[in-house]
């Protein structure tokens, strides 16, 4: 059995942390306040926390779950301010959905598969890469090939490559893409 010893983040580890997961956060947080400046503030508060009150955590995924978890209540936080409220009249209901634990697990998954297939993407050829990410932005082949000055055929070709790279990365999280999906049609 492990042992459950709780430990502090390094100055290594916790940069490593920002770095990782520092636009996935702000990104989680525009859900919430559709404002990526304040987003920016409220996750590197977050940071800021976790550094200067030397906040202890027993794994990777406790981190991640904290880091999350603090992103979501600051928004809501914020969004519950006098000032926010004054300048956009977020509904009583629009509140109690950003509240609710569908509504954060939804995002969080959404953020953390976001993550997984860019990792993958990114290990592929960058004219590859560049046509996949085209492609999940729902252009069409004709677009892509305009919008990168290519043929039609070099479209599809790459697409075809890219397609069979990505299925062996990213076949061990198949049920978590079909859940985002399922959850992103409601």
């Amino acid at each position: 059995m492990k042992n459950a010893a709780k430990y502090t983040l390094s100055l290594k580890q916790y940069k490593a942390f920002f770095n990782l997961l520092y636009t996935p956060l702000c990104l989680f947080s525009n859900k919430y306040i559709e404002d990526l400046d304040t987003s920016k503030d409220i996750v590197q508060d977050v940071f800021i926390k976790i550094w200067e009150d030397k906040i202890e955590f027993q794994n990777e995924n406790n981190i991640k779950s904290y880091l999350y978890t603090s992103v979501k209540n600051k928004s809501i936080d914020y969004l519950q301010t006098k000032q926010y409220r004054l300048k956009d009249r977020l509904s009583i209901q629009n509140l109690e959905k950003l509240e609710s634990e569908d509504f954060f697990s939804r995002e969080v998954v959404i953020i953390e598969t976001s993550i997984i297939i860019e990792r993958a993407i990114n290990t592929l050829p960058n004219k590859c890469a560049n046509i996949i990410r085209l492609s999940f932005k729902n252009l069409s082949n004709i677009e892509i090939a305009m919008e990168l000055g290519i043929s039609l055929n070099t479209v599809k070709t790459q697409k075809k490559i890219g397609y069979k790279r990505l299925k062996p990365l990213l076949k061990d999280y198949v049920a978590l893409v079909a859940f985002l999906f399922g959850v992103g049609t409601h």
